[in-house]
């Protein structure tokens, strides 16, 4: 986002936000999952924008719902458009956790999770309960997808409230797509069952 700086005189000068510098996030679509399979962004499909348009883009999860129980959320990307989704990725992953008794915390890194060059699905976060009050929400942003020289770096960081139905997961994934091709499409999906139900929007970051 934009930083913007003042000296002590020009704060009492402005007359409404809108004179305020507009901000760098430029919503390009959202897609609300109804007992999907997966969800898919794919560039030049449904007006999505996945390409040397925006150097960071930006995903939202929003009430992400299972349809199962204890089911987990992830992604993979494409660089063919959608037709493969099997990137090589590097990944690391960690967790915190506390429950609601307040008998159980942790904070833990969980090599089960992550990856050393697989091209399977890197989940984002685990144990989603599928209660009607539970749900996992987050974010997860992904920078220069259409370069041709460098790997693609994405970090993630989702609260999945109702964790084994009782407590807070907080879970952080982070890593890279190995390839110096373009990603242009990034599907994501249950490890079991479907999207229920929950939000996912994605934007684009301007170059400052």
């Amino acid at each position: 986002m934009a930083l913007v700086k003042y000296n002590n005189n020009s704060i009492s000068t402005i007359s409404s936000a809108g004179q305020l510098a507009s901000g760098s996030l430029v919503p390009i679509k959202s897609i609300t999952a109804s007992d999907n399979s997966h969800v898919s962004f794919v560039h030049g499909s449904g007006d999505v924008v996945l390409d040397s348009t925006y150097p960071i883009y930006k995903f939202e999860f929003i009430n992400i719902h299972p349809s199962i129980d204890s089911t987990s959320f992830g992604m993979n990307f494409s660089v063919d458009s959608g037709s493969n989704y099997n990137v090589a990725k590097t990944t690391t992953f960690f967790y915190a956790f506390h429950n609601e008794a307040d008998s159980s915390t942790q904070l833990t890194y969980d090599s089960s999770v992550d990856l050393a060059q697989g091209t399977g699905v890197q989940y984002l976060t685990f144990n989603i309960g599928n209660d009607n009050d539970q749900s996992a929400s987050g974010e997860m942003f992904l920078f220069n997808p259409s370069s041709t020289t460098f790997v693609k770096h994405f970090i993630s960081r989702i609260p999945n409230g109702g964790y084994n139905s009782n407590g807070m997961l907080d879970s952080y994934a982070s890593g890279y797509g190995n390839t110096q091709s373009p990603i242009n499409a990034i599907r994501f999906t249950m490890s079991s069952g479907a999207i229920g139900s929950g939000t996912i929007k994605l934007y684009g970051i301007k170059d400052s």
